[in-house]
């Protein structure tokens, strides 16, 4: 990485801050307003990139017009972010530059993903022990970006860990908060976003009553109680989007044949033997894709996705209750092996033949709240005389009561040819199977 050229001195940096070059026509905001500041960086190679990196890459077998890119939600999440540091509640605590670093760092808070977005993360974590989150701070503080973001007179370490949350600033936690929390604008573009392009809108979400109420509990963020209404809509909106976009049993075929792709052509075409950031932004899904097709190892489940052949789900089974058998099937490797051997010798296929599919997130995927035990999120109503109460939401919401206990799916996928014999096997080793995995997409 080199050392920049030049660094534009404090008057210029604060000019571009403040001029405005012009708009994005996005289809769910209107016009994005953008600063000469936030252009440069939007022309940058790494945010580029993201306009060929698939928001949701699997989804678009089940929904046609699931094709938005990581480019379109970056630019949104920077929007909110904007938004958001506009609430009076918050706006009283951020200098200028503080507001203008959290929208930086909203948009480049993806600018890390891999090819196919969170599929490639499969391989990062298996082979370097690395998140995509790693891998954004990475290109944050050593790629182009690092120049930019120093000449524009910011620091490109704080806004890669920003980027991550994880900037840690004294006594403004909630800066963290925006951009990685159980309410944060990440979340409230994706799920409007998605919900969007795949037409599967479950309700109507108020993503601008929950911006607008969000408050300050010493340095966290929290919800005013009065938005009660937004934020189990939005609750209900993540249920019903994980269980019918994220993990829809054939986009998750998709996904899976993907990956084992990615993984069995790994050694031949060195996908994660990246040294630079460069090396690892060369990578995005139309070059590897191509690389896949090319790749002997790998050639052959391209060619069965380009004429969508996929993997069948033979049995499928959803757990609202956590016991130690189900945690061990989710959660240990070895298990679900075991599993799958015995599902393998009765249905007499090769174990290879079957793949069990456990996608684990704790519930409907909440972060840790600072303030209150996992799965909670801070709420609060105000006194008369301005005093903030704090309250559990379980406790004053029983939507959310009802919806934050345990939550995971277990399939099996086979190819078609075996799919029967499967589904008698695995119903004999893991229970009857459902009539909804019988259901052929």
């Amino acid at each position: 990485m080199t050392t920049p050229k030049y660094k534009l001195v404090a008057e210029e940096a604060v000019e571009m801050r403040q001029k405005y070059w012009g708009e994005i026509k996005d289809p769910i905001y209107g016009y994005v307003y953008v600063t000469d500041l936030e252009k440069e960086i939007i022309d940058s190679f790494p945010v580029q990139r993201m306009r060929r990196l698939r928001q949701l890459a699997g989804a678009e077998y089940v929904y046609p017009a699931a094709n938005h890119t990581r480019f379109e939600h970056s630019v949104g999440v920077m929007y909110l972010a904007g938004k958001l540091v506009q609430n009076s509640n918050l706006s009283q605590y951020l200098s200028e530059d503080e507001a203008q670093m959290v929208r930086i760092a909203a948009l480049l808070h993806d600018v890390g993903h891999g090819a196919f977005s969170h599929i490639f993360e499969q391989l990062l974590n298996k082979f370097l022990n690395k998140t995509h989150e790693d891998m954004t701070q990475w290109i944050v503080e050593k790629s182009e970006l690092k120049d930019i973001i120093e000449k524009l007179g910011f620091s490109s370490k704080a806004i890669g860990k920003l980027a991550i949350g994880e900037l840690h600033k004294p006594g403004k936690a909630f800066m963290d908060q925006i951009i990685q929390s159980s309410v944060d604008v990440d979340k409230l573009d994706f799920i409007v976003r998605d919900t969007y392009h795949t037409g599967a809108e479950y309700g109507y979400v108020d993503i601008f009553r929950l911006i607008h109420t969000l408050d300050l509990i010493d340095e966290n963020l929290a919800v005013d109680i009065g938005a009660i209404s937004a934020l189990e809509s939005f609750i209900i909106a993540r249920v019903e989007s994980f269980k019918s976009i994220y993990f829809h049993r054939v986009g998750r075929a998709v996904q899976i044949m993907l990956a084992l792709a990615m993984e069995k052509a790994n050694e031949e075409l060195e996908l994660t033997s990246f040294k630079t950031p460069e090396e690892y932004l060369t990578l995005d899904d139309y070059t590897v894709w191509t690389m896949l097709k090319k790749c002997e190892a790998s050639r052959r489940i391209i060619e069965d996705l380009e004429h969508r052949k996929l993997l069948k789900c033979a049995y499928e089974k959803t757990f609202y209750e956590k016991n130690g058998l189900i945690a061990r099937i989710f959660d240990v490797e070895d298990i679900r092996s075991q599993i799958r051997a015995e599902i393998a010798k009765q249905a007499k296929v090769k174990p290879e033949e079957i793949i069990i599919d456990v996608p684990t997130v704790p519930s409907v995927p909440y972060h840790h709240s600072v303030l209150l035990e996992p799965m909670e999120i801070p709420v609060f109503y105000k006194t008369r005389d301005g005093k903030k109460v704090q309250r559990k939401l379980s406790e004053v919401s029983r939507i959310f009561d009802i919806l934050k206990g345990f939550l995971n799916i277990l399939r099996v996928y086979t190819h078609q040819k075996n799919r029967r014999n499967v589904e008698e096997a695995a119903a004999k080793v893991l229970g009857e199977t459902p009539f909804s995995a019988r259901i052929s997409f």
